[in-house]
């Protein structure tokens, strides 16, 4: 483990008014432009949950669960904070309230404590400060950058504030508070609205915390008559007011930010100098300027089931599949225009799955549960059949195989025990160690999680898109390192009848018995390939994953011949 730095530096991100304004992508691009000034930078999410982590959370209530390099299931901030660092984090990064409960009950039942009253004060926030202070050691991090997840106003953060106000209170010249806050624009009224914040930061106040910097989100830009409102209002100085207004896209944020010169002043508050001479943001400028200049789209159906909250489509729920789609469809020049797809609706009416053809790739992401898969698998046959580009994420390959196995093997009734625990053929089975937890109702952390070895054949689609990439290794023979979190797996006893009937497994476990990939040759289907785990994972704005980007060149060369 690093050991911790003298005079470490920390920023705590805090939102007001309301939830899901862009606290998350602040902390990541702040992450980014402190990185790009020559510091190591590492971010910590604080979820106020009970939960321990996010496995057992509902996507369509809290979005995607993002899994870490080390297994850990994580909220989908995570997924932003690696995408915009451009590396790992580690299980340090990351908190909960039920983690850091779980930890001081275990010390408290072993004594720890030396018989005292356990309380919130000071048992609990002793625990969030040290866990502050170990994410800086472990990442051995210059400045550490940490997110309280909801809004100032919510009673479950208190705990986390305090624990800040504390570490603020012992280094007050290493400590600084951000208010993430939105301001208004009621149609009615027609004009931008501060009180919303005023009152934020009057709530941030009475638990013993100034903001040093408030950055105003908004559906248009922050004026100087504004800027200057809340810094009166706020105890603020104008210009440490950033004005951050609606954008098309999320990575545009860190060059935003320094129009206003946000490495600037957070330097200058923290009283630090820049290690850089040149522009550190270089290289992400240019993969923003290329974003920006695409305009030849390239059209891809994303075939879910977690889209229904309400009267409301989130797809938050898949928003790591997002952005490796769009991320890879800007390093071929394209520009993604990307449709969510309710496989519901295809078990509704199973005639209207031919509105598919429409579309220059399919892709089914992963996913639980019976919901939606018979529309799943009549999308997968049709892409099969039409030779769409189709790219399935591990549920996505595991019924790809099923729909293989039915329709081209002659295995009719061919099932996934997930859905049928008593289907005849048992094409995708549970894991045997998994079972054991299954029958015990242990759900939580009981997957296939983290970082696993692929074996690729050679000359096959998988190997050809890997060849090219950093990813690929070859140590006698090519291998590379994905994520997964899944409990089911391709049962090794219908191997032999699926790729006798023409199914390829191009990439497995070391060892051989975990079927990694699937695909069909390129003589047969233009790009027809699943991943049991999530490639989607390791994709990056200035790294995008290269199975990725063959789906996305192969729906590009599918759109360029129907356009002639």
């Amino acid at each position: 483990m690093a050991k911790a730095k003298k005079k470490h530096k920390y920023i705590f991100v805090i939102g007001g008014v309301m939830s899901g304004v862009g606290k998350g992508i602040t902390t990541a691009s702040i992450g980014a432009i402190l990185q790009a000034k020559g510091f190591r930078v590492n971010l910590v999410k604080v979820d106020p949950y009970l939960n321990v982590d996010a496995g057992t959370m509902n996507p369509t209530e809290h979005g995607e669960v993002f899994v870490l390099k080390s297994g850990l299931e994580t909220d989908q901030d995570m997924g932003n904070y690696e995408r915009f660092l451009n590396r790992d984090l580690s299980p340090e990064d990351y908190m909960t309230s039920g983690l850091v409960y779980r930890t001081v009950l275990d010390k408290e039942r072993a004594l720890e404590y030396k018989g005292k009253f356990v309380e919130a004060i000071p048992h609990v926030t002793d625990e969030i400060r040290r866990r502050y202070m170990h994410s800086a050691q472990a990442a051995g991090s210059d400045i550490t950058v940490v997110e309280i997840g909801g809004t100032v106003g919510d009673y479950q953060n208190v705990l986390f504030i305090e624990a800040a106000r504390t570490l603020h209170l012992k280094n007050p010249d290493d400590v600084i508070f951000i208010l993430v806050s939105y301001l208004p624009v009621p149609h009615t009224i027609g004009e931008m609205k501060t009180k919303p914040t005023q009152n934020a930061v009057r709530q941030l106040n009475s638990y013993g915390v100034q903001p040093h910097i408030i950055v105003a989100r908004g559906p248009v830009s922050l004026d100087e008559k504004r800027k200057e409102k809340l810094a009166i209002w706020c105890n603020v100085e104008a210009n440490r007011v950033i004005s951050a207004p609606d954008i098309e896209s999320i990575y545009e944020v860190p060059v935003n930010f320094e129009k206003d010169d946000l490495s600037g002043i957070l330097l200058e508050t923290l009283k630090l100098k820049t290690r850089v001479k040149r522009d550190g943001l270089t290289v992400w400028k240019k993969f923003v300027e290329s974003m920006k200049s695409a305009t030849d789209e390239v059209k891809i159906a994303v075939i879910g089931k977690y889209f229904d909250t309400g009267d409301f489509v989130l797809s938050d729920a898949y928003i790591s599949v997002i952005e490796a789609l769009k991320v890879s469809a800007y390093k071929i020049g394209k520009k993604p225009k990307l449709t969510w797809v309710n496989a519901k609706d295809f078990e509704k009416d199973t005639a209207s799955v031919s509105m598919l053809s429409e579309f220059d790739g399919i892709l089914v992401p992963g996913g639980f549960g019976e919901t939606g898969i018979e529309g799943k698998l009549s999308a997968i046959r049709f892409a099969r059949e039409k030779k769409i580009p189709y790219f399935g994420l591990c549920y996505g390959m595991q019924l790809a195989v099923v729909e293989y196995a039915r329709n081209v093997v002659g295995l009719t009734d061919a099932n996934t025990t997930e859905i049928n625990k008593d289907t005849p053929h048992p094409v995708i089975d549970i894991m045997p160690e998994q079972k054991k937890h299954m029958a015990e109702g242990k759900f939580g952390a009981t997957m296939r999680l983290g970082v696993y070895s692929c074996v690729l054949k050679e000359g096959t689609l998988a190997y050809q898109s890997y060849v090219k990439s950093e990813k690929l290794k070859v140590n006698g023979r090519a291998s590379v390192e994905e994520r997964h979190r899944h409990r089911y797996e391709v049962n090794p006893e219908y191997i032999g009848q699926l790729e006798k009937a023409g199914l390829v497994f191009s990439g497995t476990s070391p060892d051989g018995v975990l079927m990694e990939i699937a695909e069909l040759p390129r003589k047969v289907h233009p790009f027809f390939l699943g991943t049991q785990f999530h490639p989607e994972l390791q994709a990056r704005p200035l790294s995008p994953h290269p199975l990725f980007t063959a789906f996305l060149k192969a729906a590009a060369d599918r759109h360029e011949k129907g356009s002639k």
